[in-house]
Formats: structure tokens, sequence, C-alpha cells
């Protein structure tokens, strides 16, 4: 597959990205790379390989979901560096 400019300049457009002629010409000797790369891992016999769902063999260890007592109003309040009788107090944000 060949690289243009003009694939660049419409890949920067799709992505929103504006480049200059300079990294334009960086932009495209990279991305020849990462499909002559492509190409090389086209030729790899792959037929004896199972896919993979994850990259590692881990397996999470959760503990169990437990009921456990909430905060009181008074606790979760205890250190707001402001508050009202019941409620936290913010920085207004909206006009």
């Amino acid at each position: 597959m060949s690289v243009s400019k003009e694939t660049i300049h419409n890949i920067a457009h799709l992505a929103r990205l504006e480049l200059d002629d300079a990294k334009v010409e960086q932009m495209t000797k990279e991305l020849r790379n990462i499909l002559e790369w492509m190409e090389i891992l086209n030729q790899v016999n792959t037929d004896n390989v199972k896919p993979l769902t994850h990259m590692s063999a881990e397996i999470n260890v959760l503990r169990e979901d437990t009921v456990m007592e909430g905060l009181s109003h008074k606790e979760a309040l205890h250190n707001a560096p402001k508050k009202d009788s019941d409620y936290f107090r913010v920085p207004k944000v909206l006009e």
C-alpha cells in the first residue's frame, strides 16, 4: 500500500489535525514504516497459534461484594473544607 501526502492530509483532516509540510513529510515516512512492518508480520505463519483474548494469563482476584454500613451525614461532612448544615459547599460554576 502506498502512502501519499494526500493520504496524510486526508487522515489529518479526519483527525482534525493541522500539519505543516515538514510534519506531513515526517508522518508520511512513519506511516510507510508502519505499513512495511505490518507486511512483514503478515508473512508470519500463525496457523497453530490460538487467538488471544487477553495479553496475560493473570486472573483478577476480586473480593466478595458485601453490604457494609455507610457514612452518616455528620461523618461525610466532617472533613469537608466548606459545608452548610447538610450540604457540601462548592464554588459557583454556572451564572
